[in-house]
Order: structure tokens, then sequence, then C-alpha cells
């Protein structure tokens, strides 16, 4: 049909952390938790979509992460030149979710209207606030919005058949998810409306955050938009790549395929 796709989470980077540095609240006597990095890739009828675009090399050395995967290899990995990309869902302007400006010549990015609001206003005065934002990024965006390669949204917009953005807010004020058809149901790629599994189903909430309400309340949002609580698929969970299955053998522990049944 033509309203269902395919997805792939491709892991490109690693941190290795306490568990208390990804909880509001953490008990500092609580053992290691590491987060990883991914990109989404949404293949379909419609053409291919691709959400988030990662951080490059100079970053990831300024803020000590480590980089296992370089995003062009893994897209390369299944098939999909980064020059033939037309559309880009930025979840978000953080850092970890907004560089590499330069690997996509020929797309379109699709960004909520809050989000550049918050990520070039008020907010940014404070260093607080702007320490998970690069500002490269954020003005490479803009540069963007003046090539005519930004389109705006505000809530929720329907892409393309089978692909729609929800606005959810609170770890960044223009957050938004992607809710995906696929064969297997409906599944939402949450980004960092919801870092880990434990965040959703324990109800806890990380450090980073513009409205810790928002965080809360999207929890539930995000469960009503896909079939079930198995189809939400959090952004920084290392589980992601042992419950689905790998694209292919060589790259198992790297792309994995969400349109797949999880384990269990």
């Amino acid at each position: 049909m033509t309203d269902t796709h395919e997805i792939y989470a491709i892991n490109y980077g690693k941190h290795e952390r306490k568990a208390s540095e990804n909880y509001i609240g953490g008990d500092p006597h609580d053992g290691p938790e590491p987060i990883v990095y991914y990109v989404w890739v949404i293949k379909g009828a419609h053409g291919t979509f691709l959400v988030d675009t990662g951080f490059d090399p100079p970053v990831a050395q300024r803020r000590n992460r480590h980089i296992g995967h370089p995003i062009n290899e893994g897209l390369k990995a299944i098939n999909i030149a980064p020059e033939s990309i037309k559309d880009i869902i930025v979840t978000h302007l953080h850092w970890d979710h907004s560089g590499n400006a330069d690997m996509f010549p020929n797309a379109r990015y699709h960004l909520q209207d809050c989000e550049m609001e918050y990520a070039t206003g008020r907010c940014m005065c404070h260093q607080q606030q702007r320490a998970v934002f690069e500002c490269d990024y954020v003005v490479d965006m803009v540069r963007k919005v003046y090539a005519g390669r930004v389109t705006y949204h505000n809530g929720a917009v329907e892409l393309a058949p089978g692909i729609s953005i929800h606005h959810i807010g609170g770890h960044s004020k223009g957050l938004q998810c992607v809710r995906v058809n696929t064969k297997n149901g409906v599944v939402v790629l949450a980004s960092d409306c919801a870092h880990l599994y434990r965040h959703i189903d324990e109800g806890r909430v990380f450090p980073i955050t513009y409205n810790v309400g928002d965080v809360l309340e999207g929890y539930q949002t995000l469960k009503k938009l896909a079939s079930s609580r198995a189809h939400v698929v959090p952004g920084h969970d290392p589980k992601v790549l042992d419950l689905y299955p790998a694209a292919s053998d060589a790259l198992r522990g790297w792309v994995a395929r969400l349109d797949a049944a999880p384990k269990g």
C-alpha cells in the first residue's frame, strides 16, 4: 500500500555515562547507563524522509562523544546517497540532532515554528538554555530559511500519506515526534520526547528540559499516536538495537528495521 513505509534506525554514536545523568532526581549510586545516537530513515512510495541529521566529528570531539559510524556511511549501507534525500524532518535543534549542514545539499527541512523561535529568541540569552544548542548549527538553519529550504509547521501535519509530525514540546520548546504507518502498525519515532524506555515506562524525565509538565503529558500522547506502547521508539536507547531486527546480518548493532515486530 502507498501509505505504508519502511523505517530504519541508524546508530552513529555513543556516550558512556552514569544512570543518574539520565533522570531528574537520579541516584548517584546507580551504575552506568549509556545512551546512543540515531538518525532515522523512512522509505516508501512517497520518497525517502530522513529524521534528524546528528552531529559532526568536530562537535563530537569538543563535547566528548564517540562517533562509531558517520551518518553518511550508515545511509550508504542501506543504499541511500545523502544528496538524493529531498525531505528532512528536524525533531528539534539541539546539537545532537541538527548538524551536518552540508551533507544534504538537495533537502528541504521540516521544523516547528516555535523551535526556531526558541533557538533564536530571548531564551538563548541564558547559558543554561543555550548550552544544548550549537550556534553554528542554528545559524546554518537560518541560512537554509533564507535559501528557501525550510518549511515551518505549527502542530500536527501530514507530510505524506502515512507520515505525520506532531508537536510535543517539553524537552525543547518545538520538539516534534514522527508518526509512521508501517506493515506492522503505526510506529512513533519519539526522538527526545522519550530518550529511553525507562522515561516513558516509569514516568521519569531527562534533566535537560524546557517544560517538565509537557514532557510527562507527551508520554501519553506518544502512546495514543502509536498502535501500542511497543510501537513507540525512544530516541537514545541502546535497547532499540536489541529489540528490533538488523537491516541485514552485516548491519547488526548498526542499522535496525523498525517496521518489523520487536522482540517480546
